[in-house]
């Protein structure tokens, strides 16, 4: 028995008259096609939109984009590989006309197009919305964190810049201690010149004027990266990787389809303070009025929170464990119930805690103080609560509100729970199966740019495939 044998290389053949043909009917090619064909990139903001009289002709946006969103959808992100499919893939030469712009051409396209790629991300939500893909009702908000284009060695802090600027202030003092001496023999090899060692020294000198400009932008903003100047350095959970330099992309996912809504890159190292933001971001590109949020434990902020619910937004969101100097797990915050008509708090053994005063703390916000001196000097458990002469309980002025959110939270576990399978989805299929976790671009408007393109990519991969579920073909299709 023989292999199997394919056609002759030699042999004549009729390939299909047009490219047309080599395209089903119901590829993603068109619908990716249909899409571009029917946006306003003049309106979006797409440089050469319009074409000048005079000069080299540009390539039409329309077609750059139809590039990378098959790009992205394929895992191809490089422009160089981009260019390399133009002019091998059948796929993309019916989707570029055959056009083969070269690589610097198709990395400037999402260069110079950041805000427009953003703004067609959002278009897109816009017709997904049409269609009823948006249930407009509940929406998970979370954050993840994709690394920078900057390794770990090209990010300074105050301790790493201090130790540079002490090993070169050392080297310093050694080069003028040996100028003083002169040229002198050690161990039968000459040591540096005089000139050799003030060239050295002018180049030390040199250095340490960069460090301590270091050391002023690193006490100002916490951290400097020297390759992508607008990444942090952040905690990087889930990739095994501890500290990263990064961005933190905060991301809303209707929980419907699991399609995303919005998102905005940032370089926070945590959640904390955004959810009130981004709910009100997908209030507006959703276009209502009232959402239900859900959130992890990591925006658990009470200022963000009732800034939330005096909006329209009804939270969901874990509670954070307060901290604390208690000895035992039943004398934690938690443990002191609040009384809402008495005004007081009721600790673990039954002793009433009065309101004392109203003291201004973390930048001026007024906190109530409960205290009660008389049964904590009597109280037998106090070493067990507490190190200090009495226990005092701080309210905060939004208390109320987060009494609300917790209890609320506590009676809908189910639909809490649902968090994760809606936002994670997203998360996995971008980072863990497409790999998209690393940004090949630096600084925030580009690196915006690569997030709108992926997150693009997965929304209408996602109305594909529910539409091919339904078999019914797309609107924009």
């Amino acid at each position: 028995m023989g292999y199997k044998t394919g056609v002759d290389k030699r042999q004549l053949s009729f390939f299909p008259a047009s490219l047309d043909e080599y395209v089903p009917e119901e590829h993603i090619c068109r619908v990716i096609n249909a899409f571009t064909e029917q946006l306003d990139i003049a309106a979006l903001g797409y440089k050469y939109a319009e074409c000048k009289r005079t000069g080299c002709s540009p390539y039409d946006p329309r077609m750059m984009l139809n590039l990378y969103i098959y790009g992205y959808l394929h895992r191809v992100r490089s422009s160089r590989r981009l260019r390399d499919e133009a002019r091998r893939n059948v796929e993309v030469m019916w989707l570029m006309d055959g056009l083969t712009p070269d690589d610097k051409t198709i990395c400037n396209f999402r260069k110079d197009n950041a805000q427009a790629l953003r703004g067609t991300f959002l278009e897109f939500v816009r017709m997904s919305r049409m269609m009823g893909l948006y249930g407009e009702e509940v929406a998970a908000v979370d954050g993840t964190k994709f690394r920078a284009d900057n390794s770990l060695k090209n990010q300074w802090n105050e301790t790493v810049v201090n130790n540079e600027l002490g090993r070169i202030e050392d080297k310093i003092s050694r080069y003028l201690a040996a100028l003083e001496e002169g040229d002198r023999e050690e161990e039968g090899r000459k040591e540096p010149t005089a000139e050799e060692l003030k060239a050295a020294l002018g180049r030390l000198k040199e250095r340490k004027a960069l460090f301590e400009e270091r050391k002023t932008q690193v006490a100002q903003e916490g951290g400097i990266s020297t390759v992508d100047p607008d990444a942090r350095l952040m905690r990087n959970g889930g990739d095994g990787r501890s500290m990263d330099v990064g961005y933190n992309v905060q991301t809303v996912v209707d929980s419907k389809y699991h399609m995303i809504v919005e998102f905005k890159v940032t370089n926070s190292s945590n959640d904390f303070g955004k959810l009130h933001e981004m709910t009100e971001k997908a209030k507006e590109v959703l276009e209502v009025t009232e959402l239900t949020a859900l959130a992890d434990k990591g925006y658990y902020a009470g200022a963000d929170i009732a800034a939330c619910e005096g909006n329209g937004v009804t939270c969901l969101v874990a509670k954070k464990q307060a901290g604390g100097t208690v000895k035992t797990e039943g004398f934690s915050n938690s443990k002191f119930i609040y009384n809402r008509e008495k005004d007081v708090y009721v600790c673990p053994c039954g002793k009433e805690m009065g309101y004392k005063c109203t003291t201004k703390k973390n930048r001026g916000v007024p906190y109530r103080r409960y205290v009660n001196y008389e049964a904590c000097r009597t109280c037998p458990r106090k070493a067990e609560c507490t190190k200090r002469d009495y226990r005092e309980i701080w309210r905060l002025p939004y208390h109320d509100v987060l009494d609300i959110v917790d209890e609320r939270t506590q009676k809908n576990k189910a639909l809490y729970r649902q968090r994760q399978e809606i936002v994670e989805h997203v998360f996995g299929t971008v980072k863990a199966v497409w790999g998209y976790k690393q940004y090949l671009c630096r600084t925030m408007p580009k690196v915006t740019a690569e997030t709108s393109l992926a997150y693009l990519a997965y929304n209408m991969r996602r109305v594909i495939n529910i539409f091919a579920e339904a078999q019914v073909k797309p609107l924009f299709g």
